[in-house]
């Protein structure tokens, strides 16, 4: 495909949601709870201590004891220091908790095993009738197993940590000491995940998430690098391993976050752990925008089959249903699309089912003989018997009787006529009138397939042989994502941002975009995946169409019938939650 623009060419401005919030101006309240117990339903906090801390500045800090309202236990006392006669005469948790909340607001709390903490506040909060503000959680413990592998620290506790990185203050079980060590320990994580590439709350709360239950291994540590010259745009990356085979392709709205988070703990795949174990390195193609990336995806799919994608095992493998050619012509599935074939189909099974329904409609014949132009001398089947064949085999019928037959399959499948649809959706209801719904639901299931595959290739052929559409969809930013699609693929892509009139980049993009001449089969040549990209891209988003010379879909079409499906999945769904429940 094409690209052109007539402007400098300019990195894309990332929006506020994917820029997300720098960590520096995030406000952070590190806090540290003393408590009877580890039960908050049972037990009581005995001291709270809290520092608030922003851009590696300490704002302020609390620190208090609480009295629980009962005795603190022996083993408890041998911990912390903190005995029963202390806490006596300190202010009970419902004064001190509206101090707390006050100085939690707006901050993301922050505590070593967090949930712990959090737990103690929240079910004290609803014991006094005060409402829990919800703020975003961070588990230092957890940042620790996604910033730290277990060759550098096994534990991650607070004191090996402390240790670890060497903090002025080391916790001793006493809440504002313990909350001014995590404080040190949170800025030198930080520092760790900076170099990971981690630079917004959002990216910090999500890899946190994710590190609860992997660490990253220490290869995919040192292949952090790979991630150093990605650029922070719409597009495609490929991995390549020591022979410069691609490993793996993807795609993603920022390229450089996205191939950051392989060498993370958020990533858990096994299989792409050890594709980044041995990647070299990280090539990109930007693009203008998503559509551009989903199509080149598909190209390079195909063009290199990547180990690691589980897609790539059969790029392109589809099936078609296809009149054979001869003196009469019977249906056929193959793998290649030929004229007038009705596909495409993700499977064998899923094409040969079609066949089935399709023969209840239109009698064409069963067997697979060859049979004579003149004189055929065969003998009438089972099917011929019972109506559903004209026994051209035995001379009962003859090529000229045979040729409308063949039409009306050609028709239906291109949308001319959907008399036959009627038919099968009549048998149904019958069926299921006279009560007989187990056969009913079996024919409706095939007949919703078939109403699928032939609304499918309708629409998809239809766009397969446009000589040019011309769509823009806005950005979201005040600009437009513009394509040039010709007979079925991307040709030219581009964007006209904020402030930039379209047109002259739409006629920029028209005269330059990639010559593309049709093919054989019902969509021209080009591959289904990528037709169907461009078809929904057209189709939905509230993208526009610029230009189109007579891009519409058939009077006769499946789509037509597509209430008729959806209501028939619909009743299938409900019929199957009615048999589950009934299971249970």
């Amino acid at each position: 495909m094409a690209r052109t623009s007539v402007r400098p060419v300019i990195a894309p401005q990332l929006s506020f949601d994917e820029l997300g919030t720098p960590l520096p101006e995030v406000t952070f309240v590190v806090v540290d709870l003393e408590t009877t117990g580890g039960s908050h339903e049972r037990d009581g906090i005995t001291e709270v201590g809290a520092v608030k801390v922003r851009g590696g500045e300490r704002l302020g800090e609390l620190g208090t004891l609480v009295d629980p309202g009962r005795g603190v236990p022996p083993n408890v006392v041998a911990l912390t220091g903190i005995t029963t006669a202390m806490v006596s005469r300190a202010p009970r948790l419902e004064s001190v908790l509206p101090s707390v909340l006050e100085f939690l607001s707006g901050a993301v709390f922050v505590a070593h095993n967090a949930p712990f903490d959090a737990g103690f506040l929240r079910s004290a909060c609803e014991r006094h009738g005060m409402v829990w503000p919800r703020p975003p959680v961070l588990c230092t413990a957890r940042l620790a197993r996604a910033a730290l592998t277990r060759d550098e620290l096994r534990s991650v506790s607070l004191g090996s940590l402390s240790r670890y990185f060497g903090t002025r203050t080391q916790p001793n079980h006493r809440a504002l000491s313990d909350a001014r060590a995590t404080v040190e320990v949170l800025h030198h994580l930080l520092e760790r995940i900076g170099n990971l590439g981690v630079q917004s709350l959002e990216e910090l709360l999500a890899l946190t998430r994710e590190a609860s239950a992997h660490r990253p291994t220490q290869r995919q540590r040192r292949q952090r690098h790979l991630a150093e010259s990605v650029p922070s745009a719409p597009g495609v990356y490929l991995f390549r391993g020591p022979r410069e085979e691609v490993l793996y392709v993807g795609t993603s709205g920022d390229l450089r976050r996205r191939v950051r988070n392989y060498f993370t703990a958020g990533e858990k795949r096994r299989r792409i752990r050890d594709m980044v174990a041995l990647a070299e390195r990280v090539d990109t193609v930007v693009c203008a925008h998503a559509l551009e990336a989903g199509v080149r995806e598909l190209r390079l799919l195909a063009a290199h089959k990547p180990k690691y994608n589980r897609r790539s095992r059969n790029p392109g493998r589809v099936w078609w249903v296809a009149a054979t050619e001869e003196a009469f012509p019977r249906l056929s599935v193959v793998a290649a699309p030929k004229e007038g074939a009705l596909g495409p189909f993700p499977s064998q099974k899923a094409a040969t089912a079609a066949v089935d329904t399709l023969l209840d409609a239109v009698p064409l014949r069963r067997c697979t003989q060859r049979i004579p132009a003149r004189s055929p001398s065969g003998t009438p089947c089972m099917v011929s018997e019972l109506g559903r064949c004209g026994a051209p085999c035995a001379g009962f019928q003859s090529r000229e009787e045979y040729a409308p037959l063949v039409g009306r399959w050609r028709d239906l499948v291109a949308g001319r006529r959907d008399h036959e649809l009627s038919s099968l959706v009549s048998a149904v209801d019958e069926l299921a009138a006279r009560e007989r719904f187990e056969e009913a639901a079996g024919d409706r299931d095939r007949l919703v397939g078939l109403i699928g595959a032939l609304e499918r290739r309708q629409t998809l052929a239809e766009l397969a042989a446009q000589p040019e559409v011309v769509g823009a969809r806005p950005d979201g930013r005040g600009g437009w994502e513009l394509a040039v699609i010709r007979y079925g693929r991307l040709a030219a892509a581009d964007v006209a941002r904020r402030g930039v009139r379209p047109m002259p980049v739409v006629e920029a993009m028209r005269a330059s975009a990639q010559t593309v001449l049709p093919g054989d089969g019902p969509l021209a040549g080009a591959p289904p995946e990528e037709v169907r990209l461009l078809y929904r891209w057209l189709t939905t988003g509230g993208t526009r169409l610029v230009y189109c010379d007579s891009w519409a879909e058939p009077a006769f079409g499946a789509a037509r019938w597509a209430g008729w499906a959806a209501r028939a999945r619909e009743g299938t769904a409900a019929g199957r939650a009615a048999l589950e429940a009934l299971v249970r």
